[in-house]
């Protein structure tokens, strides 16, 4: 009789590609606030975007990928590059005027929106205990925004928090209208493409004098953020996270993201100086304990 073939890979072997992506990604916040010290949102996108391209050019060249392009599946594409553009831009934005670590806990809540949004537009069910969560997790974003003052709580003065929430429900259509689209790309060439999109809609506004000043004026500190995200953040993390999706159960995979906001809040308090207060790691916890509920069937 044939012995059933086993895994002999190590956890470490296993799982080091979406640790690593959830770490790097964590990281990104960081990245972003320092770069926005020397330049402005859209710099930073257009560049990012830039030297994502190039490493998946790269790969995919390597990797001898197919570069043929259909107008049905580009359709998709672009409408996927527009989301991703106006999402990256308002995530950006927004950390001009809030912490990294608020926007590692806020980015958190991201599957609660994508939750409301099948229920409502694809009439998905949901139970008890994930209506549960939902609230749990607008409670625990409440009490981070308001800072554990509830009558102080104002999103007009917290306009980088309200952004980052607006970054949260854009990156939730964005799942959304991915899950729907019929794409026969593999998930690098779809990276690509979409990076490809974000560049040419942001290359209007951004290629000008002002900002090509801005860049060759550029400290040793501002052109390592920019270089991490576009290489590490675009690049090698969402590379190693399509190749962790194609080589486990997506629900393994995902779980990962549940350490993305406490490397963004250790990494703040070690990298930024950012204050750590006991409400901000309260209420990131709380959405967290939402987020986990809702995402259990």
């Amino acid at each position: 009789m044939d012995q059933p073939t086993t895994n002999h890979k190590s956890p470490i072997t296993k799982y080091w590609k979406p640790l690593f992506a959830v770490f790097v990604w964590g990281l990104s916040f960081i990245a972003t606030k320092n770069a926005l010290n020397e330049v402005t949102p859209v710099v930073i996108v257009f560049v990012r975007q830039l030297l994502g391209i190039s490493f998946l050019m790269f790969i995919a060249v390597k990797q001898k990928k197919s570069f043929a392009i259909t107008w049905h599946d580009h359709k998709w594409v672009l409408l996927l590059g527009l989301i991703a553009c106006f999402h990256l831009w308002i995530q950006v934005t927004g950390l001009q005027w809030t912490t990294a670590s608020h926007t590692g806990w806020i980015i958190g809540i991201t599957p609660v929106f994508m939750t409301i949004l099948a229920m409502i537009f694809f009439k998905e069910k949901i139970v008890r205990h994930q209506t549960f969560g939902i609230f749990l997790s607008f409670a625990g974003l409440l009490l981070l925004v308001c800072k554990g003052d509830f009558s102080s709580l104002d999103f007009i003065k917290n306009e980088g928090d309200l952004l980052i929430i607006g970054s949260s429900v854009t990156w939730a259509v964005y799942s959304m209208v991915s899950k729907r689209a019929t794409l026969n790309y593999s998930p690098l060439m779809t990276t690509l493409y979409l990076f490809t999109v974000v560049a040419i809609v942001l290359a209007p506004v951004t290629i000008n004098q002002h900002n090509i000043n801005a860049l060759e004026h550029l400290s040793f500190s501002g052109w390592m953020s920019i270089l991490f995200l576009g290489i590490f953040c675009s690049g090698a993390a969402y590379t190693l996270w399509a190749q962790s999706l194609a080589e486990m159960p997506a629900s393994r995979v995902g779980a990962f993201l549940y350490i993305e906001p406490f490397v963004t809040f250790f990494g703040s308090w070690i990298l930024l100086d950012e204050k750590i207060t006991l409400i901000t790691l309260l209420s990131g916890l709380v959405i967290i304990g939402g987020v986990v509920l809702v995402n259990r069937k």
